[in-house]
């Protein structure tokens, strides 16, 4: 008995090792299905959807920042930022009085996207701005920047030559990177106010500031954040409801003739296994991405990961303006959000406004060199 017991034990022992237990079978736990998306007909994945793309992480890593940040890191962050927005949001005082010549001052109360949208003076009541209440998340990471190289996060600076290019185009209408927000900066170039024509395009209610209608499609820290996509077998619509700006990319098409250009660019699309890729050139001399020339060229790619998430990426190149490529990713979440027509055009009084303070301006410069004088 205790020789067939004992002959018997290695044969035990390797069937103990052989065959996974309750303990083995949690250290061995399998590999992660990889994700397979729903497909449309011709096979290619369905990119169909609306998506918000509101996020607190900025375009360039802030000063001292981490590439991505802790989970308690994040939620830190996030929470400042709600606490924010409920002190901005309480009921103000109908008997209040005027605020001080210039505004008041919100630095360190609200994010300084509440000064640009003019809430030192009341522009906008912060009901109407939505600039995100979460980081981007992608890979699992809290990102602390859209732009993850060069690995500093920070866009490249422009060429001296590219500066000097985008000084030039000042007094021509162009983008909304000439518009600056605080008196001091006003646009000074000679005949800036003279012609609504010769204001930036998202005042002008043409194109969406901020590069919200790309490409490539960036956070525009504001309002009116959904974007969606409509897709077919021959092309791909990208509808912004920033300035209800449409995009079509033609699939598996050459690129316009040079002489063309485009608003948005022109853009063509393939598919690279899952990943739809975009290619865009032929840009018009108005929009001028952060001072961008006529070569600019931008590379988009759009993956699924999930049901509810995609991910963005996109190249920026233009060897006019940058000294290298610049190549920045953000997850476009779903949402069950409804876009809205955004008429931007009816009752903007703004324009007039404009125009007709840069002609009050004259008027008391031009008593003030008088009365010199006298």
């Amino acid at each position: 008995m205790r020789h067939r017991f004992a002959a018997g034990l290695p044969a035990m022992a390797l069937l103990l090792l052989g065959t996974p237990g309750p303990g083995s079978a949690q250290a061995q736990k399998a590999a992660p299905k990889a994700y397979s998306p729903r497909r449309l007909a011709d096979g290619h994945p369905d990119l169909q959807g609306v998506y918000d793309l509101a996020t607190m992480t900025p375009l360039e890593r802030p000063a001292g920042a981490p590439a991505a940040y802790s989970k308690e890191q994040a939620q830190k962050i996030e929470g400042v930022l709600a606490k924010q927005r409920a002190k901005a949001d309480e009921a103000l005082s109908g008997d209040r009085a005027a605020p001080p010549k210039g505004g008041v001052g919100v630095t360190g109360q609200l994010p300084v996207f509440w000064e640009l949208a003019g809430g030192k003076v009341g522009g906008y009541n912060a009901g109407w701005l939505d600039p995100g209440a979460t980081l981007t998340v992608v890979d699992g990471q809290y990102r602390s920047s859209i732009v993850i190289d060069p690995p500093n996060g920070r866009v490249p600076p422009i060429k001296p030559e590219a500066a000097q290019r985008a000084a030039a185009t000042r007094a021509r209408p162009t983008s909304d990177q000439t518009e600056n927000a605080a008196d001091s900066d006003l646009d000074r170039t000679p005949g800036a106010y003279d012609d609504p024509e010769r204001r930036p395009l998202g005042e002008r209610c043409l194109l969406g500031f901020g590069s919200t209608s790309g490409p490539p499609a960036l956070p525009d820290y504001f309002y009116n954040n959904l974007h969606q996509i409509v897709q077919t077998k021959d092309a791909v619509m990208i509808l912004t409801e920033m300035v209800h700006d449409a995009r079509i990319v033609r699939m598996n098409a050459q690129h316009l003739p040079k002489g063309i250009r485009l608003w948005m660019g022109d853009s063509v699309g393939r598919w690279e296994g899952d990943t739809l890729v975009v290619d865009t050139t032929n840009f018009n001399d108005k929009t001028r991405f952060r001072g961008s020339g006529e070569n600019l060229h931008i590379v988009e790619r759009f993956t699924r990961v999930d049901d509810r998430t995609l991910l963005y990426r996109f190249t920026v190149e233009d060897p006019d303006t940058w000294a290298q490529p610049w190549t920045g990713e953000m997850a476009w979440p779903a949402t069950d959000g409804k876009i809205y027509e955004y008429a931007c055009h009816e009752g903007n009084y703004a324009m007039t406004d404009i125009l007709k303070g840069a002609r009050a301006r004259e008027r008391e410069q031009a008593a003030a060199r008088t009365a010199s004088k006298q």
